[in-house]
């Protein structure tokens, strides 16, 4: 028995998003992560938060929709010789009726371009190693970084070197107030 293909998506276009965008960018991470709380504001908090790199944010529109979202935004790297601005990836979201098409494996290979013509010199993440680790990303820990909480599992914990990457660029990273402010970051205890 084999199940129906999804409805077609038209052409793909990714693209910086525009404050027009936010709106129908909020409603996809409302669905996407189940809920509008958390990651909706998080998003929100992240556009206007100061920060030494500003934050990046594309779409993908298929049929004049947008399917997918994604976000880079600064956070620091406490390396042994000095604070390195890099970004964190988070979050990533295709709806829910558009996944399994690519979109998100798009959206992953034109963020890490475009985070590489910034000249940061890395990209963090929290995520599927599975997932991820196809598309560009690896672990952490075992290049000498480390977790900015225990909450998040090892393998979850992932980077990217681009270009302007050195390897003395090792240490702790740190997230920037709004992944606190708004608890995106890690798992928490649901029995806790």
């Amino acid at each position: 028995m084999t199940s129906a293909d999804p409805s077609p998506l038209g052409p793909l276009t990714i693209r910086p998003e525009t404050a027009a965008d936010q709106p129908a960018v909020q409603e996809l991470l409302a669905r996407a992560f189940d809920g509008p709380e958390r990651v909706p504001g998080l998003v929100a908090a992240l556009r206007t938060a100061p920060a030494a790199l500003a934050p990046l944010s594309f779409v993908a529109v298929a049929d004049e929709r947008i399917v997918g979202h994604v976000m880079l935004s600064a956070v620091r790297l406490d390396a042994p010789r000095r604070l390195v601005d890099v970004l964190s990836f988070s979050p990533l979201s295709v709806l829910p009726e558009a996944q399994g098409r690519g979109i998100g494996t798009r959206l992953i290979r034109h963020a890490l371009a475009a985070a590489d013509q910034t000249g940061a010199p890395l990209v963090f993440l929290e995520g599927s190693p599975r997932y991820y680790g196809s598309r560009g990303f690896e672990p952490a820990s075992p290049l000498g970084f480390r977790s900015p909480s225990l909450r998040i599992p090892d393998a979850a914990f992932q980077v990217a070197k681009l270009t302007a990457y050195q390897p003395w660029m090792t240490g702790t990273l740190v997230y920037s107030e709004p992944f606190w402010a708004f608890d995106c970051v890690g798992l928490r205890d649901p029995s806790a």
